[in-house]
């Protein structure tokens, strides 16, 4: 349910919750008792520091901007090369 700005002549601003097809023109106000009348404000589309907002604007951003990868797995020690062998029997092996 959407939240809509009243502003009291005498308390000031308040929120109220009014569903979209019922909104009134004014409210009485939570503190004193007055007529309202309903303000005009900027839409509420997105938390900015929500989980699913912080992960829609990193998808966002990695289509222009993709991370560089430095390493294939990261946290694994990597290591010097293929290991070699000293079994005398695996010398008749053979190679790839």
């Amino acid at each position: 349910m959407p939240v809509y700005e009243f502003r009291c002549p005498a308390c000031g601003p308040f929120d109220a919750l009014h569903t979209m097809a019922a909104v009134p023109d004014t409210d009485v106000c939570p503190a004193c008792g007055a007529a309202s009348r309903r303000s005009i404000t900027a839409p509420a589309l997105g938390r900015g520091g929500s989980a699913p907002m912080r992960l829609l604007d990193a998808a966002a951003r990695s289509a222009s901007e993709p991370a560089v990868v430095s390493d294939t797995a990261p946290g694994r020690r990597r290591t010097s090369g293929t290991p070699v062998s000293t079994n005398p029997l695996h010398r008749g092996l053979p190679r790839p």
